[in-house]
């Protein structure tokens, strides 16, 4: 009864998608639902996971969600054409400072200019309220936040807006820059113009996936949030990052123009920097919504079958190597209760090595849960098989954190030794 419940719900749900693939062949009640009975498949994926998040079907019902096999065939994940030179240029002026520009107000302009409303829209820059005040919409100057009124800064005193809360509850690090209230207001309307079909969760899961991933690092920038805890000693600089690239295009202070003689002009280089910052920011979303959200259902799998890959449960064999598991997977720890924590993962490198791979803490880069045994590591092949008692053993890098078999089995039995010496 339990097992007819749980396989009617993935009924509803699925075929309140278009889909029904993953259902067996013999089971025939799918026809007795009438789609309009349904509710929206974000609803019912949300239920699914709280009432069933135990059930294997859990993982097919997302796989489905996943591929979205559609009656019409459409790819959620597929990146809309737009043709910028079809798109009616809008009436409206966007306003901004004038000076020195960074990437926060650059983008901010590129992001409303994604829009319907603001698509290749006037950009007066200016710090004068007379000039500022008539305007449609302003970012980044004026001393203002207020939605009703399309005045986003965030530089008055008392300002504490910041984005949802990570998982866990915990506050996040940086407020709200102007690029960042831009994208809290009208990040998701960006995202479904290049990627109309995403349903609910998947946008949902883009719109949380690209703050985390793109807009607060630049609001954390802009608003003077340290990168390192106080005290800690920085190795090295980094200014390959969209901030200092954005900076670098300002005219310097003793440039000149030389087919003009004069400062080079300021409002050609801001749209210079405001392209560069849209550049990047498609960069990342493609990767979210085209390669990290499809991911999720392979993870999602993978860890819920992780007693058939090894009693001990912190073990996943991935079906696919290359895709991006890491975030999916210290999530989903978290959506399905996981305990013991995944220690290691495997895969299929391009070559068709078996890899044998380390989780790290989640928050740290370099520090692993659990890593491979000191005595394997920048060990290969035969020595690497004799010292380990294991045959097909390819090589363990020198830090600990990834090995290689040439064989799942091999793979699976480095794993399951190195959980024996923890």
């Amino acid at each position: 009864a339990a097992e007819d419940m749980l396989r009617s719900t993935a009924v509803r749900l699925c075929i309140g998608l278009g889909t029904k693939s993953f259902l067996s062949s013999s089971h025939s009640s799918a026809a007795a639902f009438s789609p309009s009975r349904f509710v929206r498949p974000a609803q019912a994926l949300r239920s699914f996971r709280v009432y069933y998040s135990g059930s294997p079907l859990l993982s097919s019902a997302s796989a489905s969600l996943t591929s979205m096999s559609s009656a019409a065939g459409a790819n959620p994940f597929k990146r809309s054409k737009i043709d910028p030179s079809a798109q009616p240029a809008s009436t409206k002026t966007i306003g901004t400072h004038s000076g020195t520009f960074q990437a926060d107000e650059a983008l901010g302009v590129w992001l409303l200019r994604q829009t319907p409303t603001y698509r290749k829209a006037k950009v007066v820059r200016s710090r004068d309220k007379d000039v500022l005040g008539p305007l449609d919409i302003v970012i980044d100057v004026g001393g203002v936040y207020d939605h009703a009124t399309l005045r986003y800064d965030h530089h008055q005193r008392g300002y504490d807006e910041r984005f949802d809360d990570k998982d866990g509850g915990t506050p996040r690090c940086t407020k709200l820059s102007a690029s960042g209230l831009v994208y809290r207001h009208y990040g998701r309307e960006v995202i479904k113009a290049y990627y109309p079909d995403l349903i609910d969760d998947q946008l949902e899961l883009a719109y949380t996936k690209m703050y985390s991933s793109f807009m607060e690092a630049i609001d954390a920038i802009d608003t003077g949030v340290e990168q390192y805890p106080e005290g800690t000693q920085v190795l090295y600089k980094d200014r390959t990052g969209l901030s200092s690239r954005v900076s670098r295009v300002n005219p310097r202070w003793n440039e000149i123009d030389e087919s003009t003689g004069k400062r080079p002009d300021e409002n050609k280089r801001f749209e210079i920097a405001s392209a560069m910052c849209g550049e990047g920011f498609l960069s990342i979303l493609g990767q979210v919504v085209e390669s990290d959200i499809p991911a999720r259902a392979f993870v999602e799998r993978a860890l819920l079958s992780r007693k058939d890959v090894d009693e001990s449960g912190e073990i996943v064999k991935f079906e696919s190597g290359g895709l991006p598991w890491r975030s999916h997977l210290y999530e989903l720890e978290k959506i399905h209760d996981v305990d013991p924590l995944i220690k290691f993962v495997l895969y299929t490198d391009v070559a068709g090595m078996w890899r044998v791979q380390a989780v790290t803490v989640e928050g740290r880069g370099f520090e692993n849960r659990l890593s491979l045994p000191e005595e394997w590591r920048g060990v290969r092949d035969e020595d690497l098989a004799k010292i380990a008692g294991i045959e097909g053993c390819t090589f363990c890098h020198a830090a600990g954190f990834i090995g290689g078999n040439k064989t799942f089995e091999g793979a699976r039995e480095m794993a399951k030794v190195a959980l024996q010496k923890k």
